[in-house]
């Protein structure tokens, strides 16, 4: 009789043993005997234990930084790059028997296809392309996981360390273009304002009421300014008639 408690706590300490509880973001992939059976969750599932076996699968979308990697570019400068990649399990029987350790696995594969794609590519293209270099690694590791059952969703670059003095190099170039630009901007000015210039003369002298108007105007506008100056008009044609008188004696 004193076996009967024994036996009946033994069986409900195998019971609770035998119910498993899967949220909603987990799957487990069940194992009969060694072989695969079958996919379960989510919710509460039932596994016998010595004949089955369940390993635990996440569905969440894992955020993993990728550690600096030392990448010479194309055109031979060392920089040190960093990156986040962003990837799931979209089928859990791939991701535990395709692959020992798929997290441990996907990180590997992101450092060294991080590492050949940066290396095909230039220090401007890594600076200023950095939105199509991003997809083009995204597109590169998502063919290589879909064996084991990740979905690789996004990669990016997230810092660009250069050398010293790539550093100094750069901000030389990028302060002798602004040079360049801000020449290029005043001599655009300069032209401009000289064309206008001609223009306006040109205009003035198809018309000689404007000219005079224009005369008028100069002087009311030399009478406004401050001192004891006296200006005396003197028409223009007066050096004309004696320059003429000059060269006929």
């Amino acid at each position: 009789m004193d076996t009967l408690p024994t036996i009946l706590i033994l069986l409900i300490l195998l019971v609770i043993s035998m119910i498993k509880i899967l949220r909603e973001y987990e799957r487990g992939v069940i194992f009969l005997w060694g072989r695969f059976w079958k996919v379960k969750g989510p919710g509460m599932i039932i596994v016998f234990p010595g004949i089955q076996k369940m390993v635990k699968v996440s569905l969440r979308t894992v955020v993993m930084d990728v550690p600096p990697q030392d990448i010479i570019t194309k055109d031979n400068v060392t920089v040190k790059v960093n990156a986040v990649i962003y990837f799931r399990v979209v089928d859990s029987q791939k991701a535990i028997i395709e692959v020992e350790d798929f997290l441990y696995a996907t990180s590997q594969l992101a450092q060294t296809t991080l590492r050949s794609i940066l290396g095909q590519s230039t220090l401007d293209d890594l600076l200023s392309n950095r939105e199509e270099i991003n997809a083009h690694l995204q597109k590169v590791i998502d063919e290589q996981t879909e064996p084991w059952g990740v979905k690789v969703a996004n990669v990016e670059v997230k810092n660009v360390d250069l050398p010293q003095e790539m550093q100094r190099a750069l901000a030389k170039q990028a302060e002798a273009e602004r040079e360049r630009r801000a020449k290029v901007i005043n001599a655009q000015g300069e032209f401009e304002a000289a064309q206008k210039t001609c223009d306006a003369a040109d205009l003035i002298g198809s018309h000689p009421p404007a000219l005079q108007l224009r005369f008028f105007q100069t002087l009311l506008d030399l009478s406004n300014n401050e001192g004891n100056h006296t200006y005396i008009p003197i028409p223009i044609e007066l050096f004309d008639s004696l320059k003429n008188k000059g060269n006929n004696p």
